[in-house]
């Protein structure tokens, strides 16, 4: 069983903070645990009626496919139901609670499992630290206003009994309400007029509704190259369009008697064609839009001190903090093509020890310059700003910042290097680096390290 962790009483402070959690996803969980460890007194509001965010998943999809109708009603999983980790549960876990195997009905012991292991995982994770006892469910953040008193108003409605809003104070607001709900869509000429049927991927869950269709996907990303090769095995003919692909790789793809890869979608025209950047068309019957997702904050009240820009939220201090409202004000998770759940972990560790005044931030003038010499990096290195929030191989310098900040451990060695063993596996074998792997040595030393940790 995961191991129970040695840190679990709240450390005394000398003003704790009243602090809502919005989300009860991974993000949020380990959030409520690391501001109840410092003290503080936490509610967490969580919309559906259990922990898990974007990991439960449901067969239910959005009425309208695209997810551009404003009064649709939203389904907050994106989760398709072949989807498995693209981590492994090694690198995956909690830092003082090993995302470990567990044998038993109903459980999924792959190093690469199911989404439903990972919810399971969570659920785990919540009863552990008792973080249940802290959550509302089926409430809804309608509200988040900082008002001139230096407080957050907090207007929220339950859905469990169907009551009118309701207005509480807060000290402090922690924003974990994910970025896999809000679709982003590509755009190209004839897209509005074209006669097929379009969708984003959130929307889709089995491939049997594209029985001998012709699909056009856009994006080649890990959903993408997935949802491709399932939807393959009933449709006509798969098309795959993204502006990644290289000239030499564009045409049949090897070993796969459907799929073809183009370049970008250059255009789409009323009966159906879909003509690409590279010469080629074809008449298809779906275009699938695989093209990611916006952040989106729609109770969130600041006055323009935050606000979303071609999907960067800024301006935010290494991600987290606002320096107009910090460190009131903070968000967990926001950063891509990283270890997630011990981000999640170590960012939280921090904003709770801001909030607790063991660990103190710069000047709101100094986070301020900070912020501006990031962004001119990223201009100057010509990085999109909609990459903003785009880690990679630079999560490993942010997460030992923070470790610093806060007093914790870097990120374990064997868990940075199995993260990379994994990305070059993945482009060497994208069809089944799930199942075959060289990196046995690492996960020696992870459960090495995992069993060393129960001393």
């Amino acid at each position: 069983m995961p191991i129970k962790s040695t840190m679990s009483t709240a450390v005394p402070i000398l003003t704790p903070r009243h602090v809502a959690v919005i989300g009860a996803g991974a993000a949020g969980l380990v959030a409520a645990r690391e501001l109840r460890r410092e003290g503080h007194r936490v509610v967490v509001f969580e919309r559906g009626d259990q922990v898990g965010g974007t990991w439960v998943y449901t067969p239910e999809v959005e009425s309208d496919p695209l997810g551009l109708d404003p009064s649709r009603r939203v389904v907050h999983s994106s989760m398709y139901n072949s989807l498995r980790t693209n981590l492994p549960r090694e690198t995956m876990g909690f830092r003082d609670y090993p995302f470990r195997e567990i044998e038993g009905k109903g459980r999924d012991s792959r190093r690469f499992p199911c989404h439903r292991e990972v919810l399971m995982y969570l659920q785990d994770f919540a009863s552990e630290f008792e973080i249940c006892e802290l959550v509302r469910f089926r409430t809804e953040v309608v509200a988040a206003g900082f008002g001139e008193c230096g407080k957050w108003r907090i207007t929220s409605k339950s859905y469990e009994n169907d009551s009118d809003s309701v207005d509480e104070i807060y000290d402090a607001v922690v924003v974990c309400n994910g970025h896999y709900v809000k679709p982003r869509l590509a755009d190209f000429p004839g897209m509005n007029a074209w006669s097929g049927k379009q969708m984003h991927s959130h929307n889709y869950r089995t491939p049997e509704p594209f029985q001998d269709q012709v699909v056009v996907l856009i994006g080649n990303s890990n959903s993408g190259a997935d949802i491709s090769r399932e939807v393959e095995t009933v449709a006509k003919e798969v098309h795959i369009a993204a502006r990644s692909i290289e000239e030499d790789k564009l045409g049949k793809v090897p070993g796969h008697e459907k799929i073809w890869l183009h370049s970008m979608i250059d255009s789409v025209h009323e009966d159906g064609t879909v003509v690409f950047q590279d010469g080629n068309a074809v008449h298809a019957d779906i275009i699938m839009h695989c093209t990611g997702y916006k952040y989106d904050f729609p109770f969130l009240e600041t006055k323009g001190e935050v606000t979303v820009d071609d999907n960067r939220v800024g301006p935010l201090y290494k991600h987290v903090f606002p320096p107009a409202l910090a460190p009131w004000l903070s968000f967990v998770g926001l950063p891509w093509k990283v270890l997630p759940f011990p981000m999640f972990e170590l960012q939280s560790k921090w904003i709770a020890r801001i909030l607790s005044s063991r660990v103190a931030l710069p000047s709101k003038e100094d986070m301020a310059k900070n912020i501006e010499a990031f962004y001119s990096s990223l201009e100057a290195s010509g990085t999109p700003k909609r990459y903003t929030h785009n880690m990679g191989i630079l999560q490993w310098d942010y997460n030992n910042w923070i470790a610093d900040q806060c007093g914790f451990p870097y990120i374990e060695e064997w868990r940075k290097q199995m993260y990379m063993a994994v990305s070059k596996n993945k482009r060497l074998r994208p069809e089944s680096y799930r199942d075959e792997w060289e990196d046995d040595d690492l996960v020696l030393q992870a459960q090495q390290d995992f069993a060393n940790s129960r001393i």
